[in-house]
């Protein structure tokens, strides 16, 4: 035996060789947790943590928001005031009017067709409540009487009961809209400091909105600038095109209907077609709330007959407004769903009431016209939004020489394609 090889050892199992190398230990294959999961559920997990994390932004968001509601209301308010001035300003500042003289005039003549509808609704009102009250307390007792003694036999005590039912109903609707107007302001010294903010807003967006937009593009980074830049522009037209068709879509309707409820001899017809007026810029249920109330008024001064007509005269405005005047008008300028509109009104109603509800459209289809231009990418090359007159240029106007100048460096091809 080589006293130098190891002795040869022998077990249960049997024996090992001499020389014969040891066998490896086997090696255990990792398991991966991930393997284990279905596909399906790690996508459906990868989406869901994400959608959790927008929702708490957008929480943390609205949040927000409502802590600095006395702010930011009046500057909604002012934005919007002023998407409605735009026109009109614009057009006086195209024709070399002085900018303080054409900030001068739109104020005025906004305030002075604003007061002077609500004086005339007002008046109108103060005239003619006496007697629609009497009329209104004498139907609904004759509507009372026939629901006795016909055929139905009701009691006094249902009718009791279903009337009741009704004023809570419309107490508690009352008290959900009429929350988000106290969350804006629940005294008069906050309303009347709201007034005044969104007032102050609008004179310094109508004076240097570009000071302030430029101010704004740069909190940003500068590699984000152009993106901003071109999306707040685009969101900004989109704003405007809704406030001035709103604008005349409300003044057609006002005229349809309250000429409609002076025809057929319907009281307070000039407070009907003002309250249209002011409701069409909450869409849907302003047009709702604004018809039902002329209906309402028809049935009970001038009979079921009446009413029957004066339903049909708000259907059909209604029916010319969603199919003609909406389309015709707005175009594809504001790419919102009818269903998203809605949603988004009950939603900004639940949220905020009344001034939930008046914001809700603007701000979703500026949302809209956002994410589609950022998302589209066009930004990357420098391709602007449509080439419109904006408030916030950030661009400078060239000068007729500088555009001579730049005409004369292009070659005659060019020049001919122009």
């Amino acid at each position: 035996m080589d006293p130098e090889q190891p002795p040869s050892r022998t077990g249960l199992f049997g024996a090992r060789r001499r020389g014969a190398a040891a066998p490896e230990a086997p090696q255990r294959t990792p398991v991966r947790a991930e393997g284990d999961v279905p596909r399906g559920l790690r996508t459906a997990t990868a989406y869901a943590w994400r959608m959790l994390v927008i929702a708490a932004a957008i929480g943390v968001a609205i949040w927000l928001i409502m802590q600095l509601k006395f702010i930011v209301i009046p500057l909604l308010v002012g934005i919007l005031i002023s998407a409605l001035l735009f026109p009109v300003f614009t057009w006086m500042l195209r024709h070399r009017v002085p900018r303080w003289l054409a900030i001068v005039f739109s104020l005025v003549a906004a305030i002075a067709v604003v007061g002077g509808l609500l004086w005339l609704a007002v008046f109108q009102i103060t005239r003619q409540w006496p007697e629609v009250e009497a009329r209104t307390l004498a139907s609904i007792e004759q509507l009372r009487t026939a629901l006795m003694d016909g055929p139905f036999h009701v009691t006094a005590e249902q009718i009791d009961a279903w009337l009741n039912a009704v004023v809570k109903m419309i107490e508690e609707q009352n008290e959900l809209l009429l929350s988000g107007a106290l969350a804006v302001g629940n005294t008069l010294g906050h309303v009347l400091t709201g007034a005044l903010l969104a007032f102050f807003i609008l004179l310094c967006i109508l004076a240097d909105g570009a000071g302030i937009w430029r101010w704004t593009v740069r909190l940003f980074p500068r590699t984000a600038r152009s993106a901003v830049d071109g999306a707040g522009r685009a969101g900004w037209v989109t704003v405007v095109n809704y406030a001035r068709t709103q604008l005349l879509v409300a003044t057609i309707d006002a005229i349809g209907i309250g000429l409609g409820a002076f025809l057929l001899g319907v009281p307070l017809a000039v407070p009907i077609g003002v309250l249209v007026f002011l409701g069409a810029f909450v869409p849907i249920v302003g047009a709702v709330v604004t018809g039902a109330l002329a209906v309402f008024l028809a049935l009970v001064y001038n009979g079921p007959l009446v009413a029957l007509w004066m339903l049909l005269v708000v259907l059909g405005v209604q029916q010319l407004e969603g199919h003609v005047l909406q389309p015709l008008l707005m175009g594809s300028a504001v790419k919102v769903h009818p269903l998203a509109v809605v949603l988004v009104v009950a939603g900004g109603a639940m949220i905020a009431g009344i001034p939930g509800a008046l914001f809700a459209v603007p701000l979703a289809a500026f949302s809209n016209v956002v994410w589609l231009f950022i998302s589209s990418g066009g930004w990357r090359e420098g391709a602007p939004p449509e080439n419109v007159d904006l408030i916030w240029r950030t661009v400078p106007r060239e000068s007729p020489r500088a555009r001579r100048a730049t005409r004369a460096k292009k070659s005659p091809s060019e020049r001919t394609q122009q």
